[in-house]
């Protein structure tokens, strides 16, 4: 969707939320933020205000889904949403060797990563139906491609966004709405510094909101990159599942913490 008017991002107090949240700003767009962080958010949107838009936050878990819902409500009534972005999202996985992720570790990383963002374009669907038009995007990662040993219960978030976001496109193009699935690699923010191993061309947020909002504006299903590291991706689901394993199981990878 070409410059959408009103645009709801939630994850959006730092890293790639916040970056989304510089590329939208523009005199005469509404923009609906929210994140954990109430002083970063602040933070965030003054700086939308400052570049002329018009901006409402709120500061909530996006797992408390009565107060997602009910604020996602209170959006679209104010300014009906053009663009929803279901952002938020923690990283996750081993601690070091023999420090695997715990079980409980695992279902925070899927309240997160998946169903908050299932409750977050549900929550936008009905308006957006009503009126026939409206954009949502569910952000993945390269991840979601192929499972990272280090990190199996975050591609095993990531590889459910990459479902979900295919069936509801498919099932929502009679509806004139259109779902997009965000697939980025290494993003240069403080998720990514909690891990600690090889991260092969990593990017810096602005320029990964750039391609996302062109991906967005061109209508594409699926904006994946880098693209070395996409195609990368493709070709380890191709080839033999051992091999792969035995080639990322090379590198010596550990996560500190789970934000």
């Amino acid at each position: 969707m070409k410059n959408p008017s009103s645009v709801l991002i939630t994850g959006a107090s730092g890293g790639i939320g916040a970056a989304l949240a510089r590329v939208y700003t523009r005199p005469g767009v509404t923009l609906a933020l929210t994140g954990r962080a109430a002083d970063r958010l602040d933070a965030v949107a003054a700086a939308a205000a400052a570049g002329g838009a018009a901006v409402t936050t709120r500061a909530f878990d996006v797992r408390d889904r009565a107060a997602l819902t009910a604020w996602i409500a209170e959006c679209d009534a104010a300014r009906p949403l053009d663009l929803v972005i279901a952002n938020a999202g923690i990283t996750g996985g081993h601690h070091g060797p023999g420090r695997d992720e715990t079980l409980d570790e695992i279902h925070r990383l899927i309240e997160i990563n998946f169903l908050a963002a299932c409750d977050t374009i549900h929550a936008a669907l009905p308006a957006m139906r009503r009126r026939g038009r409206g954009q949502v995007a569910l952000m993945s990662s390269l991840a979601g491609l192929r499972g990272l040993p280090y990190s199996p219960g975050y591609s095993a978030s990531k590889a459910a966004l990459v479902a979900y976001a295919e069936a509801l496109r498919a099932s929502l193009r009679a509806d004139g709405i259109g779902v997009a699935v965000i697939l980025p690699g290494f993003i240069d923010t403080p998720m990514l510094a909690r891990v600690h191993g090889p991260k092969p061309l990593t990017m810096a947020p602005d320029r990964a909101a750039r391609l996302i909002r062109r991906g967005l504006e061109r209508g594409r299903s699926r904006i994946a990159f880098p693209l070395p590291l996409y195609w990368l991706s493709r070709a380890a689901m191709l080839l033999p599942g051992p091999a792969v394993d035995m080639f990322l199981n090379r590198f010596s990878v550990s996560v500190t913490g789970y934000e």
